[in-house]
């Protein structure tokens, strides 16, 4: 599909924009999900520096809109290598709205219970894979166990188990790689890709996936643009096949 960039581009003005989140309140059918993975990249495709900064790469716009996402979300979804690097308490300070349950990816079981989301506040869960399970708490976090796929906890059995909890609308907040991994297994409805103006010359790339060798074995997205601040914001339908 050819790209589509809206002229002029409609700027969101502080945390609403009916044409961003109209999805997010749709009814679902009791037996699916929605999910939304969500990344911000400089304008030369990285979300973190060498060393793992990425606090933050885009502007305060950008992040007031995570915050929204995370509250019209029942669950929001991030790696272990998000909690390890920027040790986030993914609450919604910033805006009116209840805070998510919150989910970490952690197959085999390796972050230490002193980060903040195991100290308290919203539901956590810890998701890992059966054979590091173990007891069922993690510091304040509950520990679930989930498949193991290929590389990772099987995607499929993520959902699953969230759908089971009456978790179905969901946010893959981060990072790079479990977007990637949402992406690549067909599990996304929407992503939102925020882009910074700003260059790095290098650091963690975007989306870390294995390179095509021709042009057209790429994938190619329509998408609407939303000047976001100073940054943009491109929203990207796609059609989750899980």
């Amino acid at each position: 599909m050819d790209h589509v960039l809206d002229s002029p581009v409609p700027t969101v003005l502080g945390d609403t924009c009916e044409e961003l989140f109209a999805p997010l309140r749709a009814p679902l059918a009791k037996d699916r999900s929605f999910v939304i993975g969500r990344l911000a990249q400089s304008l030369d495709g990285y979300i973190a520096t060498r060393s793992g900064q990425s606090v933050w790469i885009s502007g305060q716009a950008d992040l007031r809109h995570t915050h929204q996402l995370r509250a019209l979300c029942d669950a929001v979804v991030v790696g272990a290598r998000t909690i390890r690097s920027d040790d986030p308490r993914l609450t919604t300070r910033l805006v009116e709205g209840p805070s998510p349950v919150r989910v970490v990816l952690d197959t085999d079981r390796r972050l230490g219970e002193s980060y903040k989301v195991f100290q308290g506040g919203p539901e956590t869960l810890l998701l890992c894979a059966p054979e590091r399970a173990g007891v069922g708490r993690h510091g304040e976090a509950y520990v679930q166990p989930v498949p193991r796929g290929e590389t990772a906890l099987d995607i499929g059995g993520i959902l699953e188990l969230l759908r089971t909890r009456g978790l179905r609308r969901i946010f893959v907040e981060g990072g790079g790689v479990t977007v990637s991994r949402f992406l690549v297994a067909g599990a996304l409805d929407r992503l939102h890709v925020t882009v910074a103006p700003l260059v790095m010359g290098g650091g963690t790339p975007a989306f870390p996936l294995p390179p095509v060798v021709r042009l057209e074995d790429g994938r190619r997205f329509a998408w609407t643009a939303h000047r976001i601040g100073a940054d943009v914001l491109l929203d990207i339908p796609l059609e989750s096949t899980i």
